[in-house]
């Protein structure tokens, strides 16, 4: 064959063979493309097998994914992430032929293994797995779950995942010593027994409880018609005062023909913080020395209306005739809001900044950064909002981080978000106007991944310009460091090297930059939150910085003394500014041998560097009861943020749909409400699992010395996000249990508190808290039905019991309207209401609905 017509029968030969190759390519891709996009049709459902496995802390759970795609899931090349807040323990995974990896933090993989078959629609392979400690809650389950074919950019989520509700005591009870089951309707009836039904008239219409209350009778008519004067100092005031009345009677008219009444701001000398309200038929007179006084008055004026007056624009408004005098027990009475785990925006950041004004809260603690985001921009380093507040898939960590909390794949979750400057400084100026502080949390050097994971792509983008000064310049963590750790939320690189200079550069940019918005925003900085907590052991150790610093710094030992070297040197970076530091308790307390074993004491130090610390760990039976009195009566400004009582992100009590964390204990609104500031230990009643306490704990305590209540500077209620995956689960964990809060940081010690015979206490308390819970029910909550757009508060649970052949029924927060059903069916806004027992038999259902005609969850019995 001539070689021209053997190259043309080649060429042809080739030419085919490419066509049939990318032919097969394309139809491997279309079919690739057509499986990926329909794997959301994997169900998934999670089990509690046991709890106390194999005698230890730890817990047996079952994964199972029922295929319900057309086309059977693969054999090979194919990675099912998930989110768990459990350790797995590292090839516990039995029942299938996948193998299941922690990735890093709370993020793990399922993959199959060599044995793997391709799983046929309808068919399901189950996993077991043993993880650490113990689960009770929904909350507890996995969640997050996405699919991610192998080489793919993109993930999948998995939608339809189901949590099985635990029925059996080996599944809900988490070891030998755990006696309480999950609380049951008739528990609930036992609890609210002793609460008494108060009519609404009978009630105070002041809430916090003020120093000196009276009613006199008569009512003063709010209208346009009123006219509102303030000198020139409560400018502010009388501007907010006047939107407030113009939301419930419409704009003040300009005509002084038709003035009938007025209500005058007057400037007198009282102490700060402090009002008096006088309320006649035809003026209101509100005194203070200050405009912060001035506007607790405001307060203490609108929680006088009706709350249904909050629902609509009305003509007119009777306002109840009264004289009080009053002033906060505490200056500093604060709320602590995690949007770092996950976001909340800003209109929910205003709405949070109205409730805290209307219940005279003064402190927003916010928590913008730690592992698992940075919300607020940094214009000097926009990388760490550009990186470090987005989370989704990825192998890198290099654009945004990895999903976590249940994020899934996709970037456009509650998960992602920040504030930009503009934002923030609106934040700041709305919260001045409303006579709050705004603390910004820098967390560090621990739960600080979301900022080393942005500066890290900041030293990247500037070493592919070949500018590494400029690249090393904020960098966060040891190049050269090998150093092995896990933290206790299990990441693996989430400490910044505090040995390195970059990290005092890092600090002190981001303080200006805040420092600068606070200015623009004309709003308070008087300190910065340089975060303090869960550092967890073997950081730093093989650093070069360390071993490198430990040269030059004699008084550097061990990476112990990193601890005191850090906060000696931001506290000066903060002081230069005029600024005091704020910490977790951690960062007032130093290591110490006692007895051959390492115990934390409070830091001599630091003592008179006007160190401002929150205490969080009361966790009862833990040892560290008295850490807060313990660094009190040692010098330092003390805020009592203790678990055991004002952590809100703790479930309301042990039920498998109460969403929430239990590591600290159960807190319902009476926790906050009898938190005894000066002497928690009196009327601690359970430890953290709900048992009876055992009171000898306390033995050997420390008790606060008058000393040490002057450095009591305040309480502070916290609600950490790591399960708030909307507004309304943030507002579900909130209310009511803020109210607890506001009623014990502003009000007074009350009777039952100082009283010292146990009985006439427990009368004197069962009186207060029936006031209390009807003040809620009837009132608050009623009013927070419209209040700044209204806020989905959590509904309680009604209690029921079967006694003689009859369904009883009652309700912690009296005010709600109980509902029922016989049939087994769900009660609705229509169902009967409960007025008397019920007779009727089978399975009866109650729920309790607010005037708005929404329901909480229902409780069940059957008679």
């Amino acid at each position: 064959m001539p070689t021209k017509a053997r190259n043309k029968k080649l060429l042809l030969k080739t030419l085919l063979i490419l066509c049939l190759t990318m032919l097969t390519l394309f139809q491997l891709n279309a079919q690739k493309k057509k499986v990926e996009n329909a794997q959301n049709n994997i169900d998934v459902t999670w089990q509690i097998e046991e709890n106390g496995h194999g005698g230890k802390f730890q817990s047996l759970t079952s994964l199972e994914f029922t295929n319900k795609n057309k086309a059977a899931l693969p054999a090979t090349g194919w990675t099912i992430y998930f989110n768990f807040a459990r350790m797995i323990v590292p090839g516990s995974a039995t029942g299938a032929d996948v193998q299941v990896e922690h990735v890093n933090g709370d993020l793990f993989k399922v993959t199959p293994s060599a044995n793997f078959q391709p799983l046929a629609p309808g068919k399901s392979f189950k996993v077991s797995l043993v993880s650490s400690d113990w689960v009770v809650n929904f909350t507890d389950a996995p969640n997050g779950f996405y699919i991610v074919w192998e080489g793919a950019e993109k993930g999948y989520s998995l939608n339809n995942v189901k949590a099985i509700p635990s029925t059996e005591p080996k599944q809900y009870l988490r070891f030998a010593g755990d006696k309480i089951g999950l609380i049951a309707p008739q528990d609930i009836y036992q609890k609210n027994a002793s609460i008494k039904n108060i009519e609404e008239a009978q009630l105070p219409k002041i809430f916090p409880t003020p120093l000196n209350y009276k009613e006199t009778g008569s009512v003063f008519n709010l209208s346009t018609a009123t006219k509102i004067i303030a000198p020139d100092d409560f400018t502010p005031e009388l501007n907010y005062l006047v939107k407030q009345t113009s939301k419930l009677v419409g704009s003040p008219t300009q005509k002084l023909a038709e003035i009938t009444n007025s209500i005058e701001l007057k400037q007198s000398n009282l102490p700060e913080g402090a009002y008096a309200l006088h309320v006649k038929d035809n003026s209101i007179v509100i005194e203070a020395s200050t405009g912060e006084g001035i506007f607790y008055g405001i307060q203490s004026l609108l929680s006088l209306i009706s709350p249904t007056a909050f629902a609509k624009t009305q003509k007119v408004i009777a306002v109840p005739t009264v004289e009080v005098e009053d002033a906060p027990r505490f200056g500093y009475r604060a709320f602590f809001l995690d949007v770092a785990r996950n976001f909340q925006t800003k209109q929910e950041l205003l709405r949070v900044l109205d409730l805290l004004a209307l219940y005279k809260l003064n402190v927003l603690h916010l928590h913008f950064s730690d592992d698992e985001a940075w919300r607020v921009e940094i214009p000097s380093l926009p990388e760490l909002t550009q990186v470090g507040s987005v989370r989704g898939f990825t192998t890198d960590n290099k654009k945004f981080l990895q999903s976590t909390l249940g994020s899934g794949p996709d970037t456009n979750t509650i998960a992602s978000g920040h504030y930009s400057r503009k934002d923030f400084i609106e934040i700041l100026r709305y919260a001045t106007e409303r006579h709050i502080q705004v603390i910004p949390e820098i967390e560090s050097p621990g739960h600080a991944r979301a900022a080393i994971k942005a500066m890290d792509a900041r030293y990247e983008k500037y070493m592919k310009l070949g500018d590494s000064v400029k690249a090393k310049q904020f960098l966060l963590y040891d190049l050269q460091d090998t150093s092995k750790y896990m933290s206790v939320q299990y990441y693996k690189d989430n400490v910044m090297n505090v040995a390195l200079p970059s990290v005092y550069n890092f600090v002190e940019t981001v303080v200006n930059d805040l420092a600068a918005m606070y200015k623009e925003g004309n709003a308070p900085l008087k300190t910065v939150h340089m975060g303090g907590d869960e550092v967890p052991s073997g950081v730093w150790e093989k650093s070069t910085a360390y071993l490198s610093l430990k040269e030059k710094e004699k008084g550097i030992q061990s990476t112990d003394d990193l601890w005191y070297y850090y906060f000696g040197k931001v506290n000066k970076v903060l002081q230069a500014k005029g600024l005091f530091l704020s910490g977790w308790e951690e960062a007032a307390l130093r290591k110490t041998m006692q007895d051959g074993g390492k115990k934390m004491i409070p830091n001599p130090d630091f003592v008179n560097e006007h160190f401002q610390v929150d205490v969080w760990n009361n966790v009862l039976g833990w040892g560290a009861e008295d850490l807060a009195y313990q660094l009190a009566n040692s010098g330092y400004k003390v805020v009592l943020s203790c678990v055991s009582n004002q952590y809100f992100d703790m479930a309301y009590y042990k039920d498998f749909e109460e969403p929430g964390y239990y590591w600290g204990g159960y807190v319902d609104i009476d926790k906050p409400f009898y938190f005894m500031p000066f002497d928690y230990f009196k009327n601690s009643s359970e430890d953290k699992f709900g048992n009876p306490l055992d009171k000898s704990i306390f033995i050997g305590k420390q008790r606060l010395t008058d000393y040490g209540k002057s450095n009591i500077v305040g309480i502070k209620g916290l609600l950490w996000a790591e399960t708030l995956r909307s507004s309304d689960r943030m507002e579900y964990m909130l209310l009511p249990k803020l109210l607890g809060l506001a009623e014990r940081a502003w009000s007074k010690d009350p009777e039952w508190a100082i009283e010292k015979d146990s009985a006439k206490s427990a009368a004197l308390y069962a009186d207060a808290w029936s006031t209390f819970v009807n003040v809620v029910g009837k009132r608050e909550l009623p009013r927070l039905n419209y209040y700044a757009g209204g806020f989905n508060y959590r509904i309680p649970l009604p209690g029921a019991k079967v006694e003689n052949g009859k369904v009883y029924a009652n309700i912690q927060m009296p005010g709600f309207t109980i509902r029922y059903t016989v049939d087994g069916k769900e009660p609705t806004a229509t169902s009967n209401i409960y007025k008397e027992p019920i007779s009727a038999q089978g399975t009866i259902k109650l729920r309790a609905f607010d005037e708005r005609g929404r329901g909480g969850r229902s409780a069940e019995v059957r008679n």
